[in-house]
């Protein structure tokens, strides 16, 4: 059994007066380890996938069940990474990445020396008194990273985690992110509206059409792309072919509107 399974799903939202499909037949596996991304154009329900994969929310229809078990019940098994860091301004660094043990009640000597050796590992070392509003935007995120590993989550959840930054700082972390993944064995889904983005970062790229949201199309990463760091990786003739064949792909579900 794949470590997380996709079967049939359907999704919709209902007013007094209508109902709108956002999903429709929807299967697919990932692999313990695998890193995939959700793309595709506005409105196609990829935020909706994802929160259904992370049990915020239950599917009209079908079932997702990751070990075999439903989302909902692995709650302190699952990390999410938003578009803002959301750190609690009136907390210090070190207050913030452990507040995920804390509630989980999981902080203990040896959970607080991971987490505060992960924010040295991740370039942070030094800012655990710190507050949010003393760090830039990138190191923020980095400081959010932490705290959502903090907790050794079985699976990642990434909602456009890299948006709101410069393109300069994007690119650092997304490498960044790349590295921490693959370093602690992670498994991981991002949503994204950047090709390159998931070109560079992931293993395979799930294309998705709208109205209703359906999986179009599979995109298998090439190997000499998915063992290099997403900065390398954009340079290389792979990823430039990749591109141009996603773009394509794209540009025809954008017509079919």
């Amino acid at each position: 059994m794949s470590f997380l399974t996709v079967e049939n799903v359907h999704h919709s939202y209902f007013t007094p007066k209508t109902a709108t499909d956002a999903l429709k037949d929807i299967s697919f596996e990932i692999e313990e380890g695998e890193f995939i991304s959700l793309l595709g154009p506005s409105g196609c329900g990829k935020t909706t996938m994802l929160s259904i994969l992370s049990g915020l929310i239950k599917p009209t229809e079908g079932n997702v069940l990751i070990e075999g078990v439903l989302p909902s019940s692995l709650t302190s098994s699952i990390g999410y990474m938003l578009q803002q860091d959301y750190l609690f301004p009136w907390k210090t660094i070190e207050e913030n990445i452990l507040l995920g043990l804390k509630l989980k009640n999981q902080l203990n000597d040896q959970t607080k020396k991971t987490a505060l050796q992960l924010l040295h590992e991740i370039g942070l070392d030094g800012v655990e008194n710190q507050y949010p509003r003393q760090l830039s935007g990138g190191m923020r995120q980095r400081a959010a990273l932490v705290r959502t590993l903090a907790i050794n989550p079985k699976i990642l959840f990434l909602d456009e985690p890299f948006s709101a930054l410069d393109y300069q700082t994007k690119l650092k972390l997304e490498d960044l992110v790349f590295e921490t993944l693959k370093t602690y064995k992670k498994t991981a889904v991002l949503v994204t509206h950047d090709i390159g983005e998931a070109i560079s970062m992931s293993d395979r790229i799930l294309l998705f059409a709208a109205k209703p949201g359906r999986l179009y199309k599979t995109f298998n990463v090439p190997d000499e792309l998915r063992v290099i760091r997403p900065f390398e990786a954009r340079s290389k003739e792979a990823y430039s072919v990749l591109f141009q064949e996603i773009w394509k792909e794209l540009e025809s579900l954008e017509g079919e509107k």
